[in-house]
């Protein structure tokens, strides 16, 4: 089945991971959002097998700045199974 885990640690500093599972093959996006709903860093993309898979994130945006402390979302979207969960930054 499709899973997203909730992120480990949490809340965290300076890097946190994210695993999630794709009961079959597709397109497989998993991004991070700001609280007010503003893309911040996509982590995957792309056509992704049946199986487990684990992303990290580093605290930064697309452009590699820090981002500042506060509540983040990360949503794991494929054609199937929408799923988003709360993360916290603690700088």
């Amino acid at each position: 089945s499709f899973k997203l885990n909730q992120n480990y640690p949490n809340p965290f500093n300076p890097t946190t991971h994210i695993a999630y599972e794709i009961a079959k093959m597709g397109h497989t996006t998993l991004q991070v959002f700001d609280i007010s709903g503003r893309l911040v860093k996509q982590l995957a993309s792309g056509v992704t097998k049946e199986g487990s898979y684990e992303a990290a994130w580093n605290g930064t945006n697309e452009a590699g700045q820090n981002v500042v402390s506060g509540v983040y979302f990360y949503r794991l979207t494929t054609s199937d199974f929408v799923s988003t969960r709360k993360m916290l930054l603690s700088r």
